[in-house]
């Protein structure tokens, strides 16, 4: 990791509404490496998913630089695949037809149909869906469409992948199967990774770095902690972990304080 990939420098996102501006973040100043794992949490509100949003160029920011592989980023592209809390699966397209609808839309031009097709089974096989990819939405549980979402993004061989508390919908035991399945798909594709989550143990288990946000508005960066943990990681081993153990009560510490100056 010694490449700047994501360079985000005094970005601010304004919204104007019909009781004035609002200011949801300011002067975010944060770079993320090439295959680095980062988290972004903080509470409700302090602009976590607008940031990611201004990163996937979903929406434009009102001040400051953002650049993605060293060119600015002015709207979506596929060097960023994006993955929402939900799936937003096609209901009428099989996993299959989901996924390769948008492999056909990056490299449709370029490939046959026959490498196309390679291309989508590859990548459902990669998030362990290859037996269910004939399957419609309404067939399949809550993990196994997220797990489609993820390969929709994974389908665009994108140098980035976005996620927005990917796994908030889910119960605890297929968030977990789900976090070890992250972990082996990022650790196989050499993807940067930039996700929101609320999830303390999330963040520790999964990221190089967290990013803590202070409470909105005019939400930003409170602190950023290093989570120095050898990968690959194991969460059952971890939890024995005096090392994880301090790390997460860093985190908890810095949310917990913003709670209470916040409710004061």
């Amino acid at each position: 990791m010694h490449k700047k990939f994501i360079q985000l420098e005094n970005v601010e996102r304004v919204f104007v509404t019909r009781q004035g501006t609002y200011t949801a973040i300011t002067d975010i100043n944060l770079a993320i490496q090439q295959g680095e794992f980062v988290s972004i949490i903080g509470h409700s509100g302090c602009g976590k998913s607008t940031l990611l949003n201004l990163v996937a160029g979903l929406t434009p920011a009102s001040g400051g630089i953002m650049l993605c592989n060293g060119r600015e980023i002015t709207g979506p592209g596929p060097d960023r695949g994006v993955v929402f809390q939900n799936h937003s699966l096609l209901p009428w397209l099989t996993c299959f037809g989901n996924v390769y609808l948008a492999v056909e839309r990056v490299f449709g031009r370029t490939e046959k149909k026959s490498r196309l097709r390679e291309r989508t089974e590859q990548v459902l096989d990669l998030v362990g869906l290859k037996e269910a990819q004939h399957k419609y939405p309404h067939e399949i549980s809550g993990g196994m469409k997220q797990r489609v979402g993820t390969a929709r993004a994974l389908s665009m061989q994108p140098k980035v992948l976005l996620l927005d508390e990917p796994f908030g919908a889910l119960d605890a035991l297929t968030r977990a199967l789900l976090q070890d399945e992250l972990m082996r798909i990022v650790a196989a594709s050499g993807c940067t990774v930039m996700m929101v989550t609320h999830d303390v143990d999330e963040a520790v288990l999964l990221s190089d770095r967290v990013v803590m946000m202070t409470n909105g508005p005019a939400a930003t960066i409170g602190q950023v902690l290093q989570i120095a943990l050898p990968r690959p990681r194991n969460r059952l081993a971890l939890a024995e972990d005096a090392r994880y153990a301090s790390l997460r009560s860093e985190v908890l510490k810095f949310l917990y304080q913003r709670h209470a100056k916040h409710a004061a």
